[in-house]
């Protein structure tokens, strides 16, 4: 394996961690702004009232993007096992 196929292997390897983790961040952040901005306004400072939604709401993205992940793993995995058989 030459070190230009590293650099690319290790690329993609960084796009699919991107690609997978990048809707859950997203999701989490907003839902955790929402709930921050009704804590401030309600003034309840409650510790559940954090953690509930924003694992809620990470739960049900995983379940809506689970295929697109499987999807995408699946093809780094057959880009990766081309790249061994043929180099």
């Amino acid at each position: 394996m030459t070190p230009a196929t590293a650099i690319d292997i290790a690329r993609a390897g960084m796009m699919l961690l991107l690609t997978i983790c990048g809707p859950l961040l997203l999701v989490s952040m907003i839902v955790g702004v929402a709930v921050s901005l009704f804590q401030a306004l309600t003034q309840i400072q409650e510790q559940t009232l954090t953690f509930v939604p924003k694992l809620v709401a990470a739960g049900i993205a995983l379940l809506v993007t689970l295929p697109m992940i499987g999807h995408a793993l699946a093809d780094f995995t057959a880009v990766v096992a081309d790249r061994i058989v043929a180099g």
